[in-house]
């Protein structure tokens, strides 16, 4: 008797607590709602690509239940841009309920295709609104987005839909071999990139044999995830960037990215492959160029004792690999004026032997996303196989000159040798961050630092000073330990000017930079 009294009672009081509510009672908007922003800027795409997803939030803070009569954009069913209201997807909705004191997410995406409208510079300001009822009670919120129009070259697909994939002699037997590699050789008429449109590349853009690939002055080079370039046996990679006066806008350097143009995505690493240049490519050269957020910045193979150095590379900076910096593999390669930052293991690793020759460079790692084993700078002259044999090749030479070599851990740099071959490398006029306090290395001669023929007016452990390391910023200031006549003039003199093009004979500093004095915020 009693659980049905209770059943009864309880059943009465929410039928009577459903009459009485009027929550469900939803009233006209009469335009007071509130938006978390005027404006969306939907930043930067490519044609044709979509863009990334962002939101508005909308507000209803009155005291009332609210029906928005109509939600749309202000293009209608013709408008380029895309919404998601509760859930729905769609360009126009009606009737969106919106409780009292409650608010709601508005989901919006983009793809634009610049060919649909005559512009001069090949990109176009493309807007839209969203519209709010109507009326009197009419509101609205604008949308922005810069499209821009570029080359885009891409791997085919065949009638299967299986995507092409590189052939080329893999492994130097004068074979030519199948790769799992997605891509396809580019074309001679697409064997200059020049600064008049952005270039995006899907899969691997492969240079053929015999061919050079030039890239000019103001070049933008865009990767799409696990894609990157390939430079085969006996071709070449030619990047010409030239000194840029405005450091904002870098409009003379050559700029290696992804394809993702969001300010989200502006330092996040490993956001696609490598400029790999494999073995067999020749007398690569790179000058004034930034290669960021790749897995690998450079991958280098091979070659090492090449007449001219398989690459030589001036006046770069490579940041925010999620692997390295630059690898080298049993190669040859010259660096002048480089700057290397924020690698997952380390700036640079010349591994496998090879010749390696580093003046007025800045090796740091001041990686900060994940835990990272490896040193700033490492060096061996061997090759573990699967089945754990060891392979040994030459270090012909490992010379570094005037060079800063540093980063967030300790130590920052590591010789592995391994009897068998040789094994040549000497610091002179560096700064370079190692402490070793438990005596761990004090056995290998390889790190006797009293050793004049391998480590030559070396500073230890002392600040270089960085403008802001975990930023990129690279520049030394007048606290540095790097400063002050302190370079060795022979090799100042072969590379006058640091990397702004600031003359260092007269009083030359470490690594890739003449120091400044840092203006106070």
């Amino acid at each position: 008797m009693k659980r049905n009294f209770y059943f009864i009672l309880t059943i009465s009081t929410l039928i009577f607590w459903s009459s009485c509510r009027k929550d469900f009672d939803f009233e006209p908007s009469d335009g007071s709602l509130t938006f978390s922003k005027d404006t969306v800027y939907l930043d930067t795409v490519f044609t044709n690509i979509g863009s990334s997803t962002y939101n508005l939030k909308v507000y209803n803070r009155s005291n009332k239940d609210i029906s928005i009569p109509n939600l749309r954009l202000g293009q209608g069913r013709a408008s380029n841009y895309r919404l998601n209201v509760d859930g729905i997807s769609g360009k126009e909705f009606q009737n969106v309920e919106l409780l009292a004191k409650d608010s709601m997410y508005i989901f919006i995406e983009t793809t634009f295709d610049i060919q649909t409208v005559v512009t001069a510079n090949n990109q176009f300001l493309y807007t839209d609104v969203i519209e709010f009822d109507s009326g009197s009670n009419f509101q609205k919120v604008d949308l922005v987005t810069l499209v821009k129009d570029a080359v885009f070259i891409y791997p085919n697909r065949d009638a299967q839909g299986i995507v092409e994939t590189l052939t080329f002699d893999v492994d130097g037997d004068g074979n030519v071999d199948e790769t799992n590699v997605q891509g396809r050789f580019l074309t001679d008429a697409e064997l200059t990139f020049t600064k008049d449109k952005p270039y995006v590349i899907y899969g691997y853009a492969a240079v053929g044999e015999n061919k050079t690939l030039t890239i000019e002055a103001g070049a933008r080079v865009h990767f799409h995830a696990n894609s990157g370039l390939l430079v085969t046996n006996n071709a070449s990679l030619k990047i010409n960037g030239q000194y840029s006066p405005d450091q904002t806008t870098m409009a003379n350097e050559v700029i290696f990215e992804s394809d993702r143009l969001e300010p989200m995505f502006d330092n996040i690493p490993g956001q696609w492959g490598t400029i790999w240049l494999f073995q067999g490519s020749k007398a690569n050269d790179i000058n004034f160029a930034t290669i960021k957020n790749a897995t690998i910045g450079i991958l280098a193979e091979n070659n090492p004792t090449a007449t001219i150095p398989k690459l030589t590379i001036k006046n770069s900076k490579i940041y925010n690999s999620s692997n390295f910096g630059i690898l080298g593999r049993a190669t040859s390669i010259t660096a002048e004026n480089v700057v290397l930052n924020n690698a997952g293991q380390s700036a640079f690793a010349g591994t496998y032997g090879g010749t390696y020759n580093f003046t007025h460079c800045t090796i740091a790692n001041y990686w900060s996303s994940s835990f990272r084993q490896f040193p700033s700078l490492y060096l061996n002259n061997f090759l573990i196989l699967e089945d754990d044999t060891v392979l040994t090749n030459a270090l012909t030479a490992a010379n570094f000159n005037n060079c800063i070599i540093f980063g967030n851990d300790n130590p920052e740099f590591l010789l592995e040798e391994e009897e068998g071959a040789a094994f040549n490398f000497k610091f002179t006029n560096c700064l370079i961050r190692f402490h070793d306090p438990n005596n761990k290395f004090g056995s290998d001669p390889n790190y006797d630092f009293d050793n004049m023929a391998l480590y030559e007016n070396v500073i230890f452990n002392q600040e270089p000073d960085f403008m802001d390391a975990s930023k990129n910023k690279l520049i030394i200031g007048q606290e540095s330990a790097a400063i002050n006549v302190i370079g060795n003039n022979p090799f100042s003199n072969s590379v006058p000017l640091d990397i702004l093009s600031v003359s260092r004979t007269a009083a030359p500093d470490l690594g890739a930079y003449q120091h400044v004095v840092f203006e106070e915020e």
